[in-house]
């Protein structure tokens, strides 16, 4: 009788990348060029703000307020628009995409958030429209279709609370596009996230693909907590108990790196938490963000080119990936994949 086979040894999965914005480290974020430009280097997922317009329609933007990654402050005609409005506790002043519709919005064009530090990306202002969580998905339908490869998604709600203050809740339009897409599944390639508490738990009576808990630095409190008179902060969140609760409802968690390798007044690394393995204990994943190649994103001992380098220099954005794979997270958020998936992949 012939030997049984020896099954084949089991093979590490890759760490996950995701596009932060899309690629956002070579185009202004939240546009189709960027989100495009992430998978063709070969990310795995592309991450998408959401926030509504005044008619309810879904737009990918990192903030309902525009001014700074639009055209919306030099269009004559929407001057009167500019506004102060209080958000999660917080004051802003400019131009938000509650006080317009969706065929407003669709006039406007985006351009680079940050240009001190990223004045490449400035070539591309004016370029691209702004556009809704159904085009994205459209586009990510035609990537995957001609690249032959899974393409996944992670929309991200907003501002839960606030928007739902106002009328906009971005749940129940995200659900219906979801629903409508096929896209609601377990194994759909979508990941929702938020950084409240409560709209995660709701989501995972109505969707079943997976949820993922954003976690903001030490000593802030999730929005819907405060309106519900919690005193819970991060760091209660991504306690042992924390994480078990978490668990109960997501299935990733996402939080900032300074909760893993903290980082010193003078931008210096601390010693690593023992966050990420905490987290699998409780049979969570773990997602940080967010991964940039520049300078003024790096701790300290990992930049290059002195004081006086200009703003977009490059440090040793591989040193900073290898701590956070050797630490064993699952998956990171990058504004630029092409460096993260060389990092995970050597």
């Amino acid at each position: 009788m012939p030997a049984p086979p020896v099954p084949a040894p089991a093979v590490p999965q890759r760490v996950m990348v995701v596009g932060h914005r899309g690629a956002s480290g070579y185009r202004p974020e939240h546009t189709l060029a960027a989100y495009e430009l992430a998978i063709r280097m070969g990310a795995d997922a592309v991450d998408v703000d959401l926030v509504p317009t005044r008619d309810g329609a879904l737009v990918a933007r990192h903030e309902p307020e525009i001014g700074g990654t639009t055209d919306v402050a030099e269009r004559p005609e929407f001057a009167s628009r500019r506004t102060t409005k209080e958000i999660d506790g917080t004051a802003y002043t400019g131009w938000f995409t509650t006080d317009f519709t969706l065929a407003e919005v669709r006039t406007l064009r985006a351009k680079e958030r940050i240009p001190q530090t990223r004045p490449h990306n400035t070539l591309y202002d004016g370029r691209f429209p702004l556009v809704t969580f159904d085009e994205v998905l459209d586009l990510l339908d035609r990537l995957a279709a001609e690249l032959r490869r899974p393409v996944g998604v992670l929309p991200e709600v907003k501002h839960s609370t606030y928007f739902a203050s106002l009328g906009l809740p971005v749940e129940p339009g995200l659900v219906e596009t979801l629903r409508r897409r096929g896209r609601d599944g377990a194994d759909s390639g979508v990941i929702i996230q938020s950084f409240e508490t409560a709209n995660l738990r709701a989501l995972k009576t109505q969707v079943a693909c997976p949820l993922l808990q954003l976690v903001d630095a030490a000593g802030t409190r999730p929005a819907d907590l405060v309106a519900a008179g919690d005193p819970r902060t991060s760091e209660a969140l991504v306690s042992p108990q924390g994480l078990r609760e978490v668990a109960g409802y997501a299935t990733w968690l996402g939080p900032t790196k300074e909760l893993i390798i903290p980082l010193g007044p003078d931008d210096a690394a601390g010693a690593p938490t023992t966050l990420v393995r905490d987290a699998h204990a409780a049979n969570l994943r773990v997602m940080p963000y967010t991964f940039r190649n520049e300078n003024e994103f790096l701790p300290a001992g990992l930049r290059r080119g002195g004081p006086a380098a200009p703003a977009d220099t490059y440090g040793d954005a591989f040193g900073e990936y290898r701590q956070y794979v050797a630490l064993g997270v699952d998956a990171v958020f990058s504004d630029d994949p092409d460096t993260a998936l060389a990092a995970v992949t050597t």
